[in-house]
């Protein structure tokens, strides 16, 4: 079956799988006439519409590719009564997901120290495959912070400020989560890991605000231009992959795979005793991602007042993009508690909702979508017709479309550096290898992607920021 013929285009940027076979809900695909989209992806997007209980659409975004399970890039929401959860639909790295930094510096304050910069971050917040954490925590407080989130971190551990997990995303701590649902093997893999950034595409950049388009959004953000922003891009490390692992395993013994359109889309039912473990279970590993990004901001926090004493960093907001939630949204007309399944995709909900922190709720939930090494990012905000067409959904980031192996086959690390020296880009990683694999020649087109969701008014643009420092895994 040839997927890719099957689309019927419903609107600008938006096209139709039709329902057909098995598939309980058409798929929705929303893309530029432009994109290059894999049949495989739309297969996912196919097989995702199989799950029971799913409502309205299969929903694959812009910057949609190949994922396990689900596409990344993948929305999909379950009735609660009849629905399931699956860890395909989150992913392996639980939250991996985006805080934004807000500083009181100016782009040319920081291009006269970018060298000595890169140098101070690197060494300060580990990166990359086996550096570990100088965090140390016991066992017992580890537990806690599964519980507690950016929020224990903050109030228990004294590592930063209120506001700073205020301005996250279920303020920093998910209240599902349960830390004896998360295996011995799950807490050894992560117990010296927090604080650390990882490898794959996770990063810590140092941006500056290249342009606005919402001038009233920006204010209420605090955002001017050539203003120095930080990003920060990870997830729950070992720790939410071995979760997966253990409840991908677990509902194999459980319930089988025979009745799926593919192995990887493994679920339980939502109302299942191992449905609600697992969701504890990715609550606790979504609360090590937000704490994690906690630790790194107060690191980052302390090197950077060596370079500026008088430096101020605020957090402006903090994003999931792997993740399932329990959110009231509009179906057939009527107000329905689902569980919606983010895997690589970010909320966007509009003005108004009590989700959003009240210092934003006005021009509705802040979306930050990371681009590449050398490609810009946008900070966007989420819309009423999110909530009508994705389930409040909205892009991750560019999307690769090029494999990590095949990257390695045609790019080198050393060469990328040099490019992104040439435009005035300090950037310093693990390995040449982790380069030449999250080089920007691997991803679509940022530009292309926030077009379409700022022309399908799912998120709206309200600033570009370019990168001047970049730490890799």
């Amino acid at each position: 079956m040839v997927y890719k013929e099957r689309l019927k285009k419903v609107g600008k940027n938006e096209y139709e799988l039709p329902k057909e076979g098995k598939m309980l809900v058409p798929g929705r695909i929303f893309i530029s006439e432009n994109m290059k989209i894999e049949e495989d992806a739309l297969k996912q997007v196919a097989n995702v519409a199989h799950l029971p209980g799913i409502l309205k659409y299969s929903i694959g975004l812009a910057d949609m590719h190949v994922g396990y399970g689900f596409p990344i890039g993948g929305v999909a929401a379950f009735d609660l009564e009849k629905g399931i959860i699956s860890p395909g639909g989150v992913g392996y790295d639980i939250n991996c997901s985006v805080r934004l930094l807000r500083t009181n510096l100016k782009k040319q304050d920081v291009e006269k120290k970018k060298k000595e910069i890169v140098e101070g971050l690197y060494r300060k917040i580990p990166s990359g495959v086996g550096r570990g954490s100088s965090f140390n925590i016991s066992r017992q407080k580890l537990n806690e912070l599964l519980e507690g989130g950016a929020k224990y971190v903050v109030e228990k551990l004294k590592l930063g400020v209120r506001e700073d997990y205020e301005n996250t995303e279920e303020e920093g701590c998910m209240k599902g989560a349960d830390a004896s649902k998360v295996s011995e093997r799950a807490i050894k893999r992560g117990i010296g890991q927090l604080g650390t950034v990882g490898a794959g595409n996770h990063f810590l950049e140092i941006q500056f605000v290249d342009e606005i388009y919402d001038r009233k959004a920006a204010n209420i953000l605090g955002l001017e231009e050539n203003q120095i922003i930080m990003m920060i891009h990870c997830g729950s490390r070992g720790l939410g992959h071995q979760v997966a692992s253990d409840y991908i395993q677990a509902m194999e013994q459980e319930y089988g795979f025979k009745d799926l359109p593919d192995r990887e889309l493994i679920n339980a039912p939502i109302k299942s005793k191992l449905g609600r473990d697992y969701f504890s279970a990715m609550s606790a590993a979504a609360n090590f991602a937000f704490a994690n990004k906690q630790i790194i901001t107060h690191w980052t926090r302390e090197e950077m007042k060596n370079f500026f004493p008088d430096i101020k960093i605020d957090v402006i907001y903090d994003v999931c993009h792997n993740i399932a939630k329990f959110e009231e949204h509009i179906v057939d007309g009527k107000k329905k508690m689902v569980c919606v399944h983010r895997k690589g995709a970010t909320r966007a909900f509009g003005a108004g909702r009590e989700e959003v922190p009240k210092v934003y709720r006005e021009i509705g939930q802040p979306v930050l979508i990371p681009g590449s090494m050398g490609t810009a990012s946008y900070i966007l905000v989420g819309t009423k017709k999110a909530e009508e067409l994705t389930f409040g959904s909205t892009v991750h980031g560019a999307g690769r479309v090029q494999s990590r192996s095949s990257a390695l086959r045609n790019l080198r690390g050393e060469d990328i550096k040099k490019e992104l020296n040439k435009k005035g880009i300090e950037v310093k990683a693990g390995s040449w290898k982790s380069l030449a694999e999250e080089a920007p020649e691997a991803y679509k087109d940022i530009d292309e992607v926030v077009r379409v969701v700022d022309e399908l008014g799912i998120s709206k643009k309200v600033a570009r920021l370019k990168p001047m420092v970049v730490i890799k895994g």
